[in-house]
């Protein structure tokens, strides 16, 4: 069929993307509503986010990572090239199991980067590539288009987009593994107790599913470009 078709015609493949904002809403809300329910939660041990990320951090013999205090909602992240472990508003000074839970799950990505975690390592090296990717593919699509027998071009962008997408696939295991981490060391160290560490679980699956959500979305997107452009070649 000509790729000309889709743009006189209705365009069959906007489906697909469809599917992925359907996907990414129905994780972004899975996330705030089990969020919004277990911050309400207070642990046993009284410990705020901040303070269970110290100890994890010691006990994982981790000294040379700073905690910080960030502004805004559900923004937490660790900084490895700085050797910071940022923490949001909801977060920082909170004794909820939901904020000692993500707090954990950020000192999972720092422990990942003192064993030299190979997944990290190949997501931090993604990170440049990734987003100059997913930047300049659609412009480079567009001026192929132009240029009507400029195939490269269409090829080029579209292998640049993938890059984004492969940035996605790998940050699953990462987060999934920094979350299992967690789980443990929130055990461990007698942080959570008993139904605690269930509810924190939670939490974290929850939040896990907003990453599973965007790598279908990239998937479904690349699979929509592959569709419309990929087959230039042939008409």
């Amino acid at each position: 069929m000509p790729y000309g078709y889709y743009y006189r015609y209705f365009d069959p493949t906007y489906i697909l993307v469809l599917i992925g904002v359907l996907i990414s809403l129905w994780a972004s809300a899975k996330v705030k509503t089990t969020y919004s329910k277990y911050s309400r939660v207070r642990s046993m041990s009284g410990m705020t986010g901040a303070q269970a990320a110290e100890r994890i951090l010691n006990s994982a013999g981790i000294y040379d990572v700073r905690i910080e205090h960030v502004s805004g909602n559900l923004t937490d992240h660790y900084d490895p090239k700085n050797r910071v472990l940022r923490l949001s508003d909801t977060v920082y000074n909170s004794a909820s199991v939901a904020a000692v839970g993500v707090a954990a799950h950020e000192c999972g990505h720092a422990v990942q980067d003192q064993k030299d975690y190979a997944p990290l390592r190949i997501r931090n090296s993604l990170v440049p590539v990734a987003n100059f990717g997913t930047m300049a593919a659609w412009p480079i699509i567009i001026v192929g288009l132009i240029f009507g027998s400029s195939h490269f071009l269409v090829n080029l962008g579209i292998l640049l987009f993938s890059l984004g997408v492969l940035f996605q696939l790998v940050t699953l295991p990462v987060e999934f593994d920094a979350s299992h981490r967690a789980i443990e060391m929130l055990g461990s160290t007698g942080i959570l107790y008993g139904d605690e560490v269930r509810q924190t679980r939670k939490v974290l699956s929850a939040a896990a599913m907003t990453y599973v959500a965007a790598a279908a979305a990239s998937i479904l997107s690349l699979l929509r470009l592959i569709l419309l452009f990929g087959g230039r070649d042939r008409d």
